[in-house]
């Protein structure tokens, strides 16, 4: 099952790139989390609103800035990008983290946060982009896409227990300045991999072309990637509430667990088989799939039975993203592929936190298993919108090739 993946990491050079990679963005799942311990445990009065509006700060800007960073590493070249990024993401987290030990004003607090959120190092998108650009035209293209789905899964099985390790068991700082040093020394390793990077020069994007967002196809894209988002984020609050209600409140652990499992299994296969139904089909079912296997969670009472149901919804999670993720390479310029990952890497931060946000009201005012509901919803959504735009996202004036290279020549010395 794994040899497709075997092949792909056969490219030349690229595996020391996904080793930095992966350490770059495993803070992504750690910075919002260990913000939230951090104000709590520095703030008199177990500051959870606090830390919640810190950070969606941080969330906020990222959803802001990391379009614009995309656009300007398909522009300049993601290295020319990355080292000033994070630097300033490095001053800004620690800005952040002196300013939580000072007990300073929130306004500060939300500065603090925005400058950190808005500058995070969009590695994710830019693995993607050296996958499209190191493969384009292979047939492995797809499995290599779907290697990074796989991977993004690991991260956030492994980042939020990690982080709360450590500000539970050690210092509340503890888990965010080790989020922040990680991001900060995977980037810096990361934008040393040169020989794998895309060249700037390449298909120059021309002065005035508008975003990659006014694509159509693009647009669909982006509102599959909201309600995943919107997905994720109700699984992961309203799961710690129903585990809760049950009085296992140890199990909430247990049932995310049984969520990113499920994806990530599904997703190391679904990159192997090689589909004859085209793409923008495969997205319509599975995300139809994801709707129906949402409905049980309405009614469900125990612990166990949840985690069959949750792992379940979790088997079209990593195959949804996957496939999201490889329409976006087809119908995107290759000039703009980084703005394009990014903005739907985007759009699923945002509908994390809206996700959160409104499961998180309707637990307080009926139920979790009510809750449930806002995946539900969030899902039916996104299967609406690939099905009225089924035209829109067939891939046009890609070929796919048949040889066995290993991407460009020049790297196959």
């Amino acid at each position: 099952m794994l040899g497709p993946y075997r092949d792909v990491l056969r490219t030349p050079r690229t595996v020391p790139m996904e080793l930095f990679g992966f350490i770059g963005r495993l803070p992504l799942s750690m910075v919002g989390l260990g913000s939230v311990f951090l104000v709590v445990g520095n703030y008199p009065g177990n500051s959870y609103g606090l830390g919640g509006t810190v950070a969606a700060f941080g969330a906020i800007a990222t959803a802001i800035m990391g379009p614009i960073l995309g656009r300007l590493a398909d522009r300049y070249g993601q290295r020319k990008v990355l080292i000033p990024v994070v630097i300033t993401f490095g001053a800004g987290a620690a800005l952040f983290i002196v300013a939580v030990q000072n007990h300073a004003p929130a306004w500060v607090l939300f500065a603090a946060a925005a400058v950190a959120g808005g500058s995070i190092p969009p590695v994710g998108s830019m693995l993607r982009a050296r996958w499209s650009y190191l493969l384009e035209g292979s047939q492995r293209l797809p499995t290599a896409l779907a290697m990074e789905s796989v991977l993004d899964e690991l991260v956030f099985i492994i980042g939020p227990v990690l982080v709360t390790f450590l500000s539970t068991t050690g210092h509340a700082t503890l888990g965010m300045a080790v989020a922040a040093t990680l991001a900060v020394i995977g980037s810096l390793l990361f934008s040393t991999q040169t020989a794998t990077e895309p060249p700037p020069g390449r298909d120059e994007i021309p002065r005035g072309t508008r975003s990659a967002i006014r694509i159509p196809g693009l647009m669909i894209l982006c509102i599959v990637g909201l309600s995943m988002g919107a997905v994720l984020g109700t699984f992961e609050l309203v799961l710690v509430a129903f585990a809760k209600e049950q009085g296992e409140s140890s199990m909430a652990g247990v049932l995310i667990a049984a969520l990113a499992i499920g994806s990530m299994a599904a997703g190391l296969i679904w990159g192997t088989i090689d589909w004859l139904a085209p793409l923008n089909r495969r997205l319509l079912l599975i995300l139809s799939a994801l709707t129906l296997a949402t409905l049980p969670t309405l009614v469900i009472p125990g612990i166990w039975m949840m985690a069959i149901f949750v792992a379940i919804c979790g088997m079209a999670v990593s195959p949804s993203l996957i496939t999201t993720f490889t329409i976006c390479e087809l119908i995107v310029p290759r000039e703009q592929t980084n703005e394009g990952f990014t903005w739907i890497g985007t759009t699923i931060a945002l509908g994390v936190a809206l996700g959160t946000s409104t499961s998180g009201i309707v637990v307080d005012k009926f139920s979790p298993n009510l809750a449930f509901g806002v995946a539900t919803l969030a899902a039916g959504l996104a299967a609406l919108a690939v099905w009225a735009g089924q035209r829109l996202l067939q891939p046009r004036g890609r070929q796919v090739a048949t040889d066995t290279s290993y991407g460009y020549p020049e790297l196959d010395d």
